[in-house]
């Protein structure tokens, strides 16, 4: 290949086109039920166009070993398919898929994203707890009027129950608990059997979850108590039918409706109005950890929003467009957090970014993946020295894997904490092998093995050249590519007056030889 010169100048975000106008859409793969919320993007909001259901509950379908079932990944990819269809006309990049509970527990969940993905014709992520519950909050602000101060937020969900105090649009504290409507139904009320001793068993359990976050919660205070999406929302509508409630859930009315249920004495029987036939199954867990949210933050009254995760994702998918992107932000403050050094992170990004320039076409690195993956690992590549600079690269990958990063996917996480844990010190394939499995096809590429480790030697060559620290600015690079070699073109007088580059770039060659890729200078 003919050596390439990286392009000078600076690295603005990649432009994309603009939002408004067009059609924008989340695929939300729920523990009980799969939706796709479409909308119109216009004035910085959306307007809702259209929405699909399907309660496919693969939260139902997770075996004693926690794997899906083949019945369920079944109908899971029938639905995925149907969706697809009303899919396929929305720009790739105007689609975000997520999915929560069920599907961070799978077993073989990799194994089933890689099926659901080429079905549904898009990649789906699998949100971290605190990311659902912080998406959760930020449909629910954009949806109910500002008030004063503080606001309590709570989701029950099919696998997990999100609780989130926040203020205004923004999250203050955020927690995901593992108690979900199917589990609990399927748990305490075997067969569909309603009975007093398994409500009781159900509201001591969900009691003893919510007591990891009751007292924090309470010690700082709320103004409003807010319930979100299929549980909070169906109880409201059925104390409304049974003229138990006027605007949203009192405890009163659902210690009544809990009394009813257990007299009416099997979920099949469940004839509430307000209570769509496809939900009977699964409301009587639902129930039980709606009445033991009221216990536990003694509430008399939760008033009931319109949204929750499905526009928070569309809200985060907005952002993205328009320079305000969580994921940025959240780099940003973690860094400043653990005191990582600015200047010199910046120095390394500019050298990664313009190494990247040069080799992207041939490297197939071109993709707005990789430029931000690569970016974001260059600015957190010392975040390990706030623990200890011996393995200072681990330390960072594991901040980075298992710290607050709100906006980013566990994928995502996943594959930044590997490049920053790849560079320096010794290389090994060992360190990719796992992206073999997270393998797939992506709106904006593909990011295996192989191009991952390929990020991680421009990330590392990018710290070598920067070693010294100095805010002179580098000599022009060059360099060029093959699938198998990396050669770095360098003046031969600036070496000479930069041993120690010199010494470390020679001894790179000799570590990258352990990947199969051949290093030289010239």
């Amino acid at each position: 290949m003919a050596a390439r010169e990286p392009t000078p100048g600076p690295n603005p975000p990649a432009r994309r086109a603009p939002l408004e106008g067009q059609e924008i859409a989340v695929v939300d793969l729920g523990s009980n039920s799969f939706h796709v919320l479409i909308a119109r993007a216009g004035n910085g909001d959306f307007k809702v166009v259209d929405r699909l259901r399907e309660p496919v509950r693969i939260a139902a379908g997770l075996d004693a070993h926690d794997r899906l079932t083949d019945e369920v990944q079944q109908a899971a990819l029938e639905c995925l398919a149907r969706f697809g269809q009303r899919l396929a006309q929305i720009a790739p990049d105007h689609v975000r898929a997520v999915g929560t509970d069920a599907l961070r527990r799978a077993r073989n969940g990799k194994q089933f994203l890689s099926r659901a993905s080429k079905a549904l014709g898009h990649a789906i992520e699998i949100l971290p707890g605190r990311e659902e519950a912080r998406l959760i909050y930020i449909g629910v602000a954009h949806d109910l009027p500002d008030i004063p101060g503080r606001q309590l937020v709570v989701d029950i969900g099919g696998g997990s129950t999100e609780c989130i105090l926040g203020e205004g649009r923004e999250p203050l504290s955020a927690d995901s608990l593992s108690m979900g409507c199917v589990g609990y139904s399927r748990r305490y009320f075997p067969g569909g059997e309603i009975t007093r001793d398994g409500f009781r068993a159900a509201e001591i359990a969900a009691g003893s979850e919510l007591q990891t976050l009751r007292s924090r919660y309470v010690n700082l205070g709320w103004e409003r108590a807010v319930g979100a999406s299929g549980t909070i929302t169906a109880t409201a509508d059925v104390l409304a039918g049974m003229g138990l409630a006027r605007d949203g859930i009192e405890a009163e009315g659902l210690k009544r409706l809990r009394k009813e249920m257990i007299e009416c004495g099997r979920s099949s029987r469940l004839d509430l109005p307000g209570l769509s036939a496809d939900r009977r199954a699964v409301y009587p867990g639902g129930v039980a950890i709606l009445r033991a949210v009221f216990e536990a933050f003694e509430l008399q009254r939760l008033q009931v929003a319109g949204a929750s995760i499905r526009e928070g994702v569309l809200l985060d998918l907005c952002g993205r467009f328009h320079h305000d992107d969580a994921r940025e932000h959240a780099v940003r403050r973690l860094a400043e957090r653990w005191g990582v050094d600015r200047e010199h992170a910046a120095r390394v990004e500019r050298t990664a970014l313009a190494l990247w320039r040069a080799t992207a076409e041939d490297w197939e690195l071109g993709d707005d993946l990789c430029r931000r993956l690569l970016t974001w690992a260059a600015r957190l590549h010392e975040l390990g020295l706030a623990v200890a600079y011996s393995g200072h690269h681990k330390h960072g990958a594991y901040l980075i894997a298992n710290g607050d990063l709100p906006g980013f996917s566990r994928e995502e996480r996943g594959w930044v904490a590997t490049l920053v844990q790849g560079s320096r010190r010794s290389l090994s394939k060992a360190l990719f092998r796992p992206l073999e499995d997270d393998a797939q096809e992506l709106a904006d590429g593909a990011l295996d093995a192989t191009r991952a480790l390929r990020l991680c030697v421009l990330l590392r060559l990018a710290v070598l050249l920067n070693r010294s620290r100095s805010p002179a600015p580098l000599p022009a690079l060059r360099c060029s590519v093959a699938p198998a070699s990396f050669t770095l073109l360098l003046p031969a007088d600036w070496l000479l007056a930069h041993p120690l580059t010199l010494a470390d770039l020679e001894e790179e060659a000799r570590v990258l030889r352990d990947v199969d890729l051949r290093f030289a200078l010239a």
